[in-house]
């Protein structure tokens, strides 16, 4: 896939209908009130953050399954999957929602949330067929949240230890959102994952790093920092608590020569297929 101003998520519609059956009804709300004021109520309404929330390990092995769970290679501490999938036993377990898009198919379960653009056609990122989701009012934004927050309460049900809400970077595809947008919705999933006892980490954007602690953020899922030059960002935001995914040889090179000792970092084949499949590839430093 091109590459913009930053890495792009590479998380892709494999989930198919197992993720689509696993959402929830559409929340009835009002969609009258866009202003600041109610998102002042909405963060006030938020369960408070819990008084602490484990961090992913430092350093320790990683892997990316938010394309199909499998057994974890030896050495694996960390472990990333989809919201419907189960948690790896004795690991360190990320959770996976697209938090600002929706799943291709699904997007007549979004109603009014599907933004739209001025002829009231539905804006989609072209790349991954994926309808964008409108958080630009307050009353929009808590709505999505609330859907969204379904899957995050149901991340700790499961033993998930933190939440890595997709598509931050969602106002680079579109000038319809604003990084305000984004970083006010965002703000509004840490509450609820914090809520929840969950770590939650903030998935690319390496220029929205510096402001993580307005975002509510706690660690970081960064694709493709290394091909990019951009995982010193992240780990000097984070102290480290970082993990990466490169998608290149060139990229896992650079990334592990300059932060191999430091970050927890794998290479996967872009489908994050599982073992079996011909395009399986998972290679670490």
């Amino acid at each position: 896939m091109p590459h913009t101003s930053h890495p792009r998520s590479r998380r892709r519609a494999l989930l198919g209908t197992a993720a689509a059956a696993a959402l929830c009804p559409l929340l009835a709300c009002s969609t009258a009130d866009a202003s600041t004021t109610a998102d002042a109520n909405a963060t006030a309404r938020a369960p408070k953050a819990a008084a602490s929330v484990t961090l992913p390990p430092l350093h320790a092995g990683f892997d990316y399954q938010i394309g199909q769970p499998y057994t974890p290679p030896a050495g694996v501490g960390i472990v990333s999957r989809d919201h419907t999938a189960s948690p790896a036993t004795g690991l360190y377990n990320i959770c996976y929602v697209n938090a600002f898009q929706a799943q291709p198919g699904t997007e007549n379960e979004w109603g009014d949330l599907l933004l739209r653009d001025s002829k009231g056609k539905v804006v989609y990122d072209e790349d991954w067929g994926e309808a964008i989701l409108d958080i630009r009012t307050a009353d929009k934004r808590q709505r999505i949240a609330d859907r969204v927050g379904t899957w995050i309460d149901s991340c700790a049900t499961k033993g998930f230890k933190a939440v890595e809400p997709d598509n931050l970077d969602t106002f680079d595809r579109t000038s319809l959102i604003s990084k305000a947008n984004a970083k006010t919705f965002v703000k509004l999933l840490s509450d609820r994952a914090h809520g929840k006892g969950l770590a939650i980490g903030q998935k690319n954007t390496a220029e929205l790093a510096s402001a993580h602690k307005e975002m509510g953020l706690d660690f970081a899922v960064a694709e493709e920092c290394g091909q990019y030059d951009e995982c010193g960002d992240y780990a000097e935001a984070y102290d480290d608590h970082v993990v990466v995914i490169e998608y290149t040889k060139s990229g896992l090179d650079k990334a592990c020569s300059k932060f191999g000792s430091r970050l927890s970092i794998v290479m996967r084949d872009v489908d994050v297929t599982a073992p079996g499949s011909s395009g399986y590839v998972r290679k670490t430093c």
